[in-house]
């Protein structure tokens, strides 16, 4: 291949996309759903492949782009149409923690286990499991949150409060597993943990799906009944 056809077909290709990204429209972008997202892979390696196959000319390489632009704007305009299409394509937004509970056979469902639950969280600003009221999963890996109203804080210059120190949560138990380190941490040990769990009526940290201490404000407790009766209430 010589630099004068790669040109060409670089040139090219960067205006089918250019056009065919317009004519798709802003889902093809952004990804809202699996579907655009796997569409939007494939005509990416569609045009790279065939700028770089000696054998496939121009002609190809715009048929093929034109070709699978087409049925992806025929399947988006299908699906606008018809909701079954719609729901079998987008899927439905998974409800991850529901009345501030969390919703275990949802993350069972999402292949989702607490820890990647509680990073999700903090990349959304959100801490601690105990500000949410309801965590949903979108159909395209994101999070929306709605916190807590007493979580929805004034903010404290508004009432010239003196700023406040501010602690991290940190989760003691895990999925029925106990966290030592994080214990240890914050200069408890396994002793005072099984007095507070007492206190709420727990008498096995087993049976105890998540665990997480916030200095001033205490120790927040979900067991696996309590996730369980989730689902149970669901039905």
């Amino acid at each position: 291949m010589n630099f004068l056809n790669l040109t060409i077909e670089l040139i090219i290709g960067f205006i089918m996309l250019f056009f065919l990204v317009k004519i798709l429209g802003k889902t093809i972008i952004n990804q809202i759903t699996p579907f655009t997202f796997i569409g939007a892979i494939v005509l990416g390696e569609l045009l790279g492949n065939a700028l770089y196959d000696e054998k496939i000319g121009i002609k190809y390489i715009i048929f093929s782009m034109i070709l699978w632009a087409a049925m992806l704007l025929f399947f988006e305009i299908i699906s606008q149409k018809f909701l079954k299409l719609r729901l079998i394509s987008e899927g439905k937004p998974s409800v991850l923690i529901q009345n501030g509970i969390i919703n275990r056979e949802q993350l069972k469902k999402n292949r989702m286990n607490l820890n990647q639950l509680q990073s999700l969280l903090r990349q959304s600003e959100t801490f601690s499991i105990r500000e949410v009221a309801y965590c949903y999963l979108e159909s395209n890996g994101a999070i929306s949150i709605l916190k807590k109203s007493p979580k929805q804080k004034v903010q404290q210059e508004d009432l010239k409060l003196p700023p406040q120190p501010i602690f991290a949560p940190v989760t003691l138990i895990r999925d029925g597993e106990l966290l030592i380190d994080e214990l240890e941490e914050i200069g408890k040990n396994k002793q005072w943990l099984t007095t507070q769990l007492q206190t709420k009526g727990i008498h096995d940290y087993r049976n105890v799906f998540i665990a997480e201490w916030l200095e001033g404000d205490g120790l927040f407790v979900q067991t696996f009944e309590q996730v369980t009766g989730l689902k149970e209430a669901n039905h």
